[in-house]
């Protein structure tokens, strides 16, 4: 079996094709070994599979459309456009099961969009052009892990502290301020990966932008160049989604249906408005 190209970074035969097999069924007995669900079950498993599997067919039909879409500007808009449909789906459905659901696609399109626009005009992206994809993609990517962890984590909050909501609401707090004071912190961890990836870059990770562009043979100051732009973007625009998702959960515009329900003010309250 012939070696692998030197400006490659993995060769596309068999031998990769028994590896992807091999890591794929390790990481899905490991989920069923140790049951990672939160139930205890093998839904983890499931999902590793079903995870691995999608992404392989899912980026075979990609790089079909991308190859079509680059030189097409109204194919390269509907194509970003889908990105941002699954992506919204993909956090609603992992923040909350009921219809308030959508809600996600706010923290995901008001940091992402201004940011793509503002490299289109500025010249630094061009439409229809082939670099707008992968940098659409990684801020859409950052966006939506940012606004799952935060939604998950400040509905976690305002469930399992409710005590303090309530306690908050009877000081004269407003709802949407008595939630506030018990999500914010929490919701505020969502950040911890970008700023890890961030600090740590080239000592711990070399990213994908750095060595895609050193595999396509550009000089490592530009590529290190075009990597730090895209961390500092994503910082900018996770934080962003993570402020615009506390927000959604505190207004209760994000919620879950366990929920407790709003408590009704106490006879002190009461007797206060009518004075």
């Amino acid at each position: 079996m012939s070696a692998p190209a030197a400006d490659t970074l993995l060769p596309v035969n068999a031998t990769l094709a028994v590896a992807l097999t091999v890591l794929l069924l390790a990481g899905t007995a490991v989920a069923a070994v140790f049951r990672l669900s939160p139930d205890g079950s093998y839904r983890r498993a499931r999902e590793v599979v079903t995870a691995g599997v999608r992404a392989a067919l899912q980026l075979a039909a990609v790089s079909l459309v991308i190859g079509y879409a680059v030189h097409r500007t109204a194919a390269l808009l509907g194509f970003l456009f889908l990105m941002f449909a699954v992506a919204a789906r993909t956090a609603g459905r992992r923040v909350t099961p009921n219809r308030t659901w959508w809600w996600a696609a706010l923290p995901i399109a008001v940091p992402v969009v201004p940011v793509v626009a503002a490299l289109v005009l500025s010249g630094l992206l061009t439409v229809p052009g082939i670099a707008v994809v992968p940098v659409t993609g990684i801020l859409i990517g950052g966006a939506l892990t940012a606004t799952v962890l935060a939604g998950r984590r400040a509905l976690d909050e305002a469930t399992g502290r409710f005590g303090e909501v309530e306690a908050a609401l009877s000081l004269g707090f407003s709802e949407r301020d008595a939630h506030l004071e018990v999500v914010r912190g929490a919701a505020s961890d969502a950040l911890l990966p970008a700023l890890d990836q961030t600090r740590t870059v080239g000592l711990v990770t070399l990213p994908g932008a750095f060595v895609g562009m050193l595999l396509a043979g550009a000089s490592p100051v530009l590529a290190g160049t075009v990597q730090v732009f895209v961390l500092v973007a994503l910082l900018a625009v996770e934080a962003l989604s993570v402020a615009l998702t506390v927000e959604l959960v505190a207004r209760r515009r994000l919620h879950r249906d366990q929920e407790p329900k709003r408590p009704s003010p106490h006879p002190w309250r009461r007797l206060r408005t009518r004075r």
